[in-house]
């Protein structure tokens, strides 16, 4: 059944060896040459005693950057990109040296022999068929392959791809050495089928964990807690960490700093406005975006302030500069070049966002009555800014009286956007559900005017003396904190404290991102240390350290321990639930409809075309758990209390029956092979995860 729960949500099976391809693509983007390391000075850590140097994890993590650049023309390394590139190449270079070990200790080794019949076979390794096999129809094109192979030049290239065959051919080696379920059999065959494609109808009773009464009726003891915690103990293994508090002094642009910017673009408006002006070398020697050179925008492309201007009837115009514009923290100055019409119109709309769990029936409920609740005050005459203000769940347009500016169909979800572009300017409309909850929403209007222009962008950013006067301010703080205390410097000063809650060394920390300035004096520091003034490109944090935690598991501490106690009283609850529905159920001449009306609350759900694929209940919802227990029942006969994403439920199958038309014995002859290629695959992935599961890695990077 675990397998068939791992099945369960892949419409399409994997069929190639994970591992396999994702060393190949390592190796074939970047040419690495993974025989194993070697030990050199300056230690980036250890795996299994063996020394991996700082050279080559900086080797693995300059390709991972090259790979990003190559991948994002233009786009800003930023902290967080740079520290998951750098986690993804710890990462690499610790499996890479586990996998090593692993074909060390299995004797796996390779003749150069294997290597070529590998590449003239049939069905060669991965990398040749991703490279050389015809897009339209997927054959592998060999005289593609022999001239590749035949041409001088593809030298060096060659030598790569017989990297990643030999590594392909090892890997599979070392499956077939793991390899138990070299098999499959005829009935798991019908089960995955019967599973796949067989429809379902029911009728079942819902009962939430709720219904097994209030959470004070079932108390937990602390010594439940510490039992708890030291039999999921494994659960709570993580990597060194911190805690912290601080005080944040943002670099923000003053007004001062933001009319220089606007000044600075005022002095150079008449040159740019000159006939004679070669837009393209004065937008990439003036602007902060070189890009913007006879660019085609319409009012999505601003804010709505700065939209309402440009899109102004007197300034549209040929050969009209507009600006400087105030735009989402820059200025803008366009030139305008044409002025035309959108092939598809823009929206602008409000909305109130009411979010909820669609596998919660009590979240529904509950959602479902707000909506209500809020169209009843609209039709009652309540602005729908004041509802948006009080109800929505979208804090960025709800301070805005829901307003989210100007869109394209393209730049919001499929459910929305047909809703706005098909209803009437003024209109309200809803609630539509989708994927971020259900909305209500208020068309504003719809517009096709664009405009053809080039533009210089100035980013406003804060003065040397913006920056020198909240360095001050910073540096006041500390040295007052560090003589009269941490709190007490806050309270005084009406700075407001916040925490970073549990961070380790090679993370982004909440609230504040990546910084090795942060993580360094965390690391390094004692409890109740204050840190000296940490700058970034955010602003300056002064932190008190306020928790070590070296000990490699969660500790035990008031959130773990209000964490545990919620999933035991939920144990202890679900527990009480199914007790009293099997009581229910074993009553005399008890039908599915006689025990939901003898309870109220409960209700009988109906459903029909239920299928184990998606776990879609139609009319109720996905909920996998239960469709899962449904496709094990017997037709006609009341269930016992099967467990559901909520709670539980007791259910009465109908009906099962495969499609019409459905071939089984041509099923099974797609089915068996990826079945047992499903199969070794997951040997191989539990196998390597215990592998690195128990090998003892230190992390010794600075």
């Amino acid at each position: 059944m675990a397998l068939m729960s791992n099945l369960r949500d892949k419409t399409h099976i994997i069929l190639y060896t994970l591992m396999a391809a994702f060393l190949a693509l390592i190796v074939f983007e970047w040419g690495m040459n993974f025989t194993g390391f070697t030990t050199k000075a300056n230690q980036a850590g250890k795996i299994n005693g063996k020394t991996v140097s700082m050279a080559e994890y900086d080797e693995v993590y300059k390709n991972f950057t090259a790979n990003y650049r190559r991948a994002n023309p233009g786009a800003e390394l930023t902290p967080e990109a740079e520290l998951s590139l750098r986690e993804q190449a710890w990462n690499t270079v610790v499996d890479q040296t586990l996998l090593e070990q692993q074909f060390e200790k299995f004797s796996i080794s390779l003749q150069d022999q294997e290597v070529v019949e590998a590449l003239e076979s049939s069905a060669p390794p991965q990398v040749i068929r991703q490279n050389f096999s015809d897009p339209a129809t997927g054959a592998l094109d060999r005289k593609k392959l022999d001239s590749a192979r035949r041409d001088p030049r593809n030298k060096e290239l060659w030598l790569q791809i017989e990297k990643i065959v030999r590594q392909e051919l090892k890997v599979n080696k070392l499956i077939r050495a793991l390899q138990t379920l070299d098999h499959v059999t005829g009935r798991e065959v019908d089960d995955i089928i019967n599973r796949q494609f067989t429809r379902f109808s029911a009728s079942f009773i819902p009962v939430p964990v709720s219904f097994a009464g209030a959470d004070s009726n079932f108390p937990v003891k602390e010594e439940e807690i510490k039992k708890y915690y030291d039999d999921h103990k494994e659960l709570f293994r993580q990597a060194p960490s911190r805690k912290a508090d601080f005080v944040f002094f943002p670099l923000t642009p003053s007004a001062k700093d933001s009319l220089a910017v606007r000044t600075e673009l005022e002095s150079i408006r008449a040159e740019f406005s000159a006939p004679t002006v070669n837009d393209s070398d004065y937008v990439k020697v003036q602007s902060d975006r070189p890009t913007g050179i006879n660019v085609t925008y319409n009012r999505s492309d601003f804010s709505p302030a700065a939209g309402a201007t440009l899109f102004n009837p007197s300034n549209l115009k040929p050969g009209t500069i507009v600006g400087p514009l105030a735009d989402r923290g820059e200025y803008r100055m366009i030139k305008i070049k044409q002025v035309t019409t959108s092939r598809q119109p823009v929206a602008r709309a409000s909305h109130i966002l009411l979010r909820f769990n669609p596998a919660s029936r009590a979240e529904v409920q509950k959602v479902r009555e707000l909506s209500l609740l809020i169209s009843q005050q609209l039709q009652a005459g309540v602005p729908f800014e004041s509802l948006a203000r009080k109800y929505s769940a979208d804090p960025g347009s709800a301070l805005n009286g829901g307003d989210i500016g100007w869109f394209s169909r393209e730049r919001m979800v499929p459910e929305f956007a047909a809703a706005v572009f098909n209803a009437r300017p003024g209109a309200v409309i809803g609630p539509v559900q989708t994927q971020f909850g259900l909305h209500i929403i208020k068309v504003t209007g719809f517009d096709q005017s664009a405009v053809v222009c080039s533009e210089i962008v100035r980013n406003i950013r804060p003065s040397t003396e913006s920056v020198e006067s909240v360095r001050r301010q910073a540096l006041a703080f500390q040295a007052s904190a560090k003589e009269k205390g941490f709190d007490q410097t806050a309270a005084a000063a009406k700075l407001r404290i916040d925490k970073t809650g549990e961070f380790g060394k090679h993370m982004a920390v909440a609230q504040i991102g990546y910084s090795d300035k942060v993580t360094a004096f965390a690391f390094k520091a004692s409890e109740g240390d204050l840190s000296d003034l940490l700058e970034t490109e955010k602003g300056f944090y002064v932190m008190r350290l306020t928790e070590k935690n070296d000990t490699g598991y969660r500790l035990l501490d008031q959130d773990m321990k209000s964490r545990i106690t919620a999933e035991l009283v939920r144990e202890k609850k679900g527990a009480a639930l199914e007790k009293k529905l099997s009581a229910m159920a074993k009553g005399a001449g008890m039908s599915i409809e006689k025990i939901a009306a003898a309870n109220q609350g409960l209700a009988v759900v109906s459903a029909e075309n239920i299928q184990w694929s998606d776990g879609l209940i139609p009319g109720y919802g996905v909920d996998r758990p239960l469709v899962e227990a449904m496709s094990g029942m017997v037709v006609g006969k009341l269930s016992s209390p099967v467990k559901t994403t909520d709670g539980y439920a007791l259910v009465l199958l109908t009906k099962r029956a495969l499609p019409e038309g459905l071939d089984p014995k041509a099923e099974k002859v797609t089915v068996t092979p990826q079945l047992l290629r499903a199969k070794q695959e997951q040997l191989f992935a539990e196998f390597f995860a215990a592998v690195r599961k128990n090998a003892k890695v230190e992390d010794l990077r600075p």
